[in-house]
């Protein structure tokens, strides 16, 4: 059975100060971010294997992925491969599988390439041997995975709704759906999320980012939902996606991490007069284009980039 790994962007993504020495999470940061599926996905492919065989597990690059990078990480340490022995772990019974993916999400991209795997393996292994877990109990699972897998889980054969992530990724509010053209911007390089934080956390200490929500105890939920109302209330009167209204709190961190992420961005938005987003800690630029002109401003960008910093690649697609 072949199951789809949907990637996300973050249209919206704000973060909070680190969480003190005192807490349950020290140094931890809570979000509250705006998610929504694109159409780039990794599929999976589940086969059932005779009762008491090893469970086997392969994971390769699509000849079509915008950035392959070397497959350097053993099984054990694949979000994947652990949903499965997770899965396994939590109903007392082995699921003997053959699990083949094939991956075209890139890695350290800001994508979830790697949690939305993680569900899939849950939702796909949940069906193939049809265990009966609900989503919400398949999602508990996949918080011990990692803080984004949660809001992957969804039926099969589905991408996740839209919602706004809050906390650890625990809290989930889903949204409708909203249909516009994406162009994506992936680069030849990633960004580690780790340096991106404290990149963050020295902005706050020194200023450098001063809204004064910044610094509060949980991430700015109030302003997200003000911008949310206002994209969709533009969206509602036909007036366009104001593209302008989107913001990440990591953006500013990434680019003082990887400069070169910092000129790509300034570079394209100067060649298409739009706004350029981070998603999630980078690497990956994001564009939200005008109906109609995702594949024209995609042209254009690829000149674009293919001068500022060769070996990005740039790929018309659409929110889900």
């Amino acid at each position: 059975m072949l199951f789809r790994a949907y990637a996300k962007i973050n249209l919206i993504l704000s973060v909070s100060a680190p969480k003190p020495a005192d807490s349950d999470k020290p140094g931890f940061h809570e979000i509250a971010s705006w998610f929504a599926c694109i159409d780039l996905h990794d599929e999976l492919t589940i086969t059932p294997l005779a009762a008491g065989a090893p469970n086997e597990f392969n994971v390769r690059w699509s000849a079509d992925a915008p950035r392959g990078t070397a497959i350097d990480w053993p099984a054990e340490k694949d979000l994947a491969f652990r949903a499965h022995r997770l899965l396994e772990s939590h109903i007392g019974k082995s699921l003997p599988a053959r699990l083949d993916l094939v991956k075209r999400i890139p890695v350290g991209g800001g994508l979830g390439g790697g949690s939305s795997d993680a569900a899939a393996a849950l939702v796909g292994l949940n069906q193939t041997f049809g265990l009966g877990l609900s989503l919400e109990q398949l999602a508990s699972l996949g918080s011990q995975l990692g803080s984004d897998v949660p809001y992957f889980v969804c039926d099969a054969g589905e991408s996740a709704a839209p919602a706004i992530v809050r906390g650890f990724g625990q809290k989930i509010e889903r949204m409708s759906r909203i249909e516009s053209g994406v162009l994506l911007v992936v680069p030849p390089f990633g960004c580690p999320t780790g340096p991106v934080y404290k990149a963050y956390d020295s902005l706050l200490a020194d200023r450098a980012i001063n809204e004064p929500t910044r610094r509060e105890a949980i991430a700015n939920e109030t302003l997200l939902r003000k911008r949310l109302g206002k994209v969709r209330a533009s969206i509602e009167k036909e007036l366009g996606f104001p593209s302008d209204l989107l913001f990440n709190d990591l953006g500013l961190a990434a680019y003082r991490v990887e400069p070169r992420l910092g000129r790509l961005a300034t570079n394209l938005g100067n060649a298409l007069r739009e706004p350029v987003h981070v998603t999630g800690s980078g690497s990956c630029l994001f564009v939200i284009c005008p109906k109609g002109k995702v594949e024209a401003m995609t042209q254009k960008a690829r000149a674009t980039v293919a001068a500022v910093e060769p070996g990005s690649v740039c790929i018309a697609t659409q929110l889900l």
